[in-house]
């Protein structure tokens, strides 16, 4: 129960009220360049010098400028000449452009296509249908063919995904010990960041990234350096075309975008693919299991509701989807950040493991013999 004073002055309301504006603070402050000026001239810079660099009003400006201040996304030191402005830390790592760990992408995408969806948020709950028709004129029957309805688009999703593994795809990796898995196949794999964080972990490992043709050559061409050979490519649409054997199947942020009926179709033509032993490695946000939280999870399931076909779910869900496509020994682990990881089993089936008991016994049996001629012929010879 809240207190007296969140009653008389809603402090919580007012900055939930509020939270869309922060948001398009820092995505204008990222599009339009200030944090990689301030990156790049490696001293503070006044408002006029900034305002004519990026070509934009002094008075837009400088209320943007102070903004990002109030936000600690800048500093500011007032001097005799006026106040000169610079990056704080977080800004050089995350909202820079150049940086390994940048988010730029993520937020331009958030910015320009997710914001605009979720202007429909109340028609898509009270449909219960993703928006793309409304945002955008497109048909929300196919929501990949939504999302990837320009090569712009779609460079701007698949870029914006490779800026998130830059900064949970370790975590979500080494979760599990997946160093017995050789041969992995990564199922959307898109731009393959992912997938370069796997072979950079596992030096042992090949990672084929299996995904839709438009969606390989970008890859090819914009993401994946020529020399890394241990990523090879796989043209397909997994849910219409034949999946090739491997040892595990990384399937990142691709069950939450579909329903339960598509993910169990996905989830079986796995199972019939994996080999005896192998596996599969869901990296989802996971709820808890009471739905209370996380708060991000909550969020990240309004957002399936307006662009996709899917949810968020709770890891009991999960293994339930993975028992019903065959996956044993279902085991979780919450990384603490944005995704966590779930890993499944594909058990030897009993002839496999009869097989296996019944050559365990030949070799002794073999073994026991060739001892004892050995002992035999020695003490007769003796």
């Amino acid at each position: 129960m809240g207190s007296t004073e969140d009653l008389d002055y809603p402090q919580i309301i007012l900055q939930y009220n509020n939270g869309f504006l922060v948001s398009k603070v820092m995505f204008t402050a990222c599009e339009l360049g200030v944090f990689d000026l301030l990156l790049e001239s490696g001293d503070p810079l006044s408002l006029d010098v900034i305002a004519a660099r990026l070509g934009t009003s002094t008075t837009g400006m400088e209320r943007l400028l102070d903004a990002c201040v109030g936000l600690k996304l800048l500093s500011v030191e007032l001097t005799q000449k006026g106040a000169l402005y610079r990056n704080t830390e977080i800004s050089n790592i995350y909202l820079t452009k150049s940086s390994p760990k940048s988010q730029y992408h993520i937020m331009m995408y958030y910015s320009n296509t997710v914001y605009l969806c979720w202007h429909y948020l109340t028609d898509a709950v009270r449909e219960g249908r993703n928006q793309y028709e409304r945002a955008f004129g497109v048909s929300s029957k196919d929501p990949f063919g939504a999302m990837y309805r320009s090569e712009e688009e779609m460079l701007k999703f698949l870029a914006g995904q490779n800026s998130i593994w830059g900064i949970c795809g370790k975590d979500v990796l080494t979760a599990f010990d997946l160093s017995s898995f050789t041969r992995i196949y990564d199922l959307g794999g898109g731009g393959g960041a992912l997938a370069q964080e796997c072979v950079s972990l596992y030096p042992n490992c090949t990672v084929t990234i299996y995904d839709l043709p438009k969606v390989v050559q970008v890859a090819k061409d914009r993401f994946i350096p020529p020399e890394e050979q241990r990523i090879a490519f796989h043209e397909g649409d997994f849910f219409k075309d034949s999946i090739p054997e491997a040892d595990l199947y990384i399937l990142s942020k691709i069950l939450h975008d579909w329903d339960d009926d598509k993910c169990g179709q996905l989830l079986a033509k796995v199972h019939q693919a994996c080999r005896p032993g192998g596996g599969v490695l869901l990296v989802e946000s996971l709820l808890k299991e009471d739905r209370s939280g996380p708060v991000e999870t909550q969020l990240y399931s309004m957002n399936m509701l307006v662009q996709t076909e899917g949810k968020e779910r709770t890891p009991a869900e999960y293994s339930k989807l993975l028992v019903a496509a065959g996956f044993r020994e279902v085991q979780v682990k919450r990384t603490g950040k944005l995704y966590d990881a779930v890993l499944g089993r594909k058990l030897f089936s009993v002839f496999c493991r009869l097989m296996c008991i019944s050559e365990f016994f030949f070799f002794f049996f073999f073994f026991f013999f060739s001892v004892s001629c050995y002992i035999v012929r020695n003490v007769t010879d003796f």
